[in-house]
């Protein structure tokens, strides 16, 4: 074969070959692009959020030269602030509040005397002499002024031979008695010295049936500073005999010994002196739980005011014994009105007698202020001092009266 032809053949080889190469490149890059498109498409049909990465799956290997994927977004954990700390109950607030204001009052009888049953005995008789012992009895109190003044009850402190105080944190101290009012039940003693608490007298006239009360107190004379939560029960109780009127009636737990002790509001401040309970059903001998009574703030604020300045308190006097009327007194009697106050009987020489008042009247106002079931004719005469003239509005037998009273001083006790 000529040398010419030679080239000619391994030329066309060469041209022929790189022909096809070129053919086949072209078919695989159009088959390549067929492809993509269609796992485009594909993906394109799926939902767009990619599906969430674990936090521990490996990093996906990345060939040499190749620029890595960027790695999917995690969203940091969320922040979980610190939970605040509960608030503190007002209950709790006020106790620690009044609490070092209140004390317990120990009672060293004199010979013979006996202590109120209303009283918390302590625990045991101490000794007194060979072939003796003096019996103590104990209430509770409240500190009222920072010059050491304490305002308890008058029965606490009745048959005294010598007082003394407890203070919150069992130091104990002498006292001495500024003044007792045996009408109201309360009774000033005052220490010397620092005092660790000083309460607030506030308005018992803005309470309201319903509303939170909190009693503070030494029941039974070994439990200083119990506390005891309930709610006002009533107001202007009244529970006849000997027992002081506009009462505060209140379902918080008051034992013996509480006697004396503070009621207080939810502000913290004492609305009521803690008098005494009723045990006994007001029909039969049923016994009853939740009726404990207080001394409004607005009397004892009044009463130890005076008995600080003069020792004793000076009230008006009319000079009879009555009964308040009611539905169900007016009902038994055969009575022509539901208020007022039946004359039982009256004082010779008195006040009521000198005005021509009589047993069997019913006095139905005081200078124009009705009695009713929140103001007794007690009460009413409260308003006034000795010497003041009150008029009184009288029914005697169908007749309407009035009558003049020029009031005078109410014995002491």
């Amino acid at each position: 074969m000529e040398r010419g032809t030679k080239f000619a053949l391994i030329f066309g080889m060469i041209a022929t070959l790189l022909i096809g190469a070129l053919i086949g490149a072209l078919a695989g890059g159009g088959v390549a692009w067929y492809v993509t498109q269609q796992q485009i498409e594909r993906i394109a049909a799926q939902p767009s959020s990619p599906a969430p990465v674990p936090v521990s799956m490996p990093a996906p290997t990345v060939a040499p030269g190749e620029t890595p994927a960027p790695a999917p977004t995690i969203a940091p954990a969320p922040t979980i602030a610190p939970v605040a700390p509960a608030s503190v109950s007002p209950v709790i607030e006020v106790v620690q509040k009044v609490s070092p204001a209140v004390v317990t009052v120990v009672n060293t009888l004199a010979s013979g005397a006996q202590a109120s049953p209303l009283l918390g005995d302590l625990p045991f008789p101490l000794p007194d002499q060979p072939g003796g012992s003096v019996r103590r009895g104990s209430g509770s109190g409240v500190i009222i002024s920072a010059d050491g003044y304490i305002l308890t009850n008058n029965h606490v402190i009745e048959g005294h031979r010598s007082l003394s105080v407890i203070f919150y944190d069992g130091s104990r101290r002498d006292a001495k008695l500024i003044g007792a009012d045996p009408l109201m039940d309360l009774a000033v003693v005052k220490v010397d010295g620092p005092v660790p608490g000083v309460a607030v007298l506030g308005d018992s006239d803005a309470l309201q049936p319903g509303e939170t009360v909190i009693a503070i107190g030494s029941p039974l004379g070994d439990f200083r500073n119990t506390v005891t939560v309930g709610v006002v029960s009533a107001l202007n109780r009244s529970l006849g005999g000997n027992a002081p009127e506009g009462l505060i009636q209140t379902d918080a737990a008051i034992n013996s010994g509480n006697s004396g002790g503070p009621l207080i509001n939810l502000r913290g401040e004492v609305v009521g002196i803690n008098t005494l309970v009723v045990r006994g059903g007001g029909l039969g001998s049923a016994p009853a739980e939740g009726l404990g009574f207080a001394v409004p703030s607005s009397i004892a604020k009044r009463v130890s005011e005076q008995l600080i300045a003069n020792g004793k308190v000076v009230y008006p006097f009319l000079g009879v014994r009555f009964g308040a009327i009611d539905a169900m007194l007016a009902l038994d009697n055969n009575l022509p009105v539901n208020a007022g106050a039946l004359i039982a009987a009256v004082e010779p020489g008195g006040p009521a007698a000198r005005a021509g008042l009589r047993s069997g009247d019913i006095v139905t106002k005081v200078n124009g202020k009705p009695i009713g079931p929140g103001q007794s004719l007690r009460a009413l005469l409260l308003e006034y001092k000795p010497g003041d003239v009150v008029t009184l509005e009288v029914l005697r037998d169908g007749e309407q009266l009035s009558l003049d009273v020029t009031l005078g001083t109410r014995p002491e006790a």
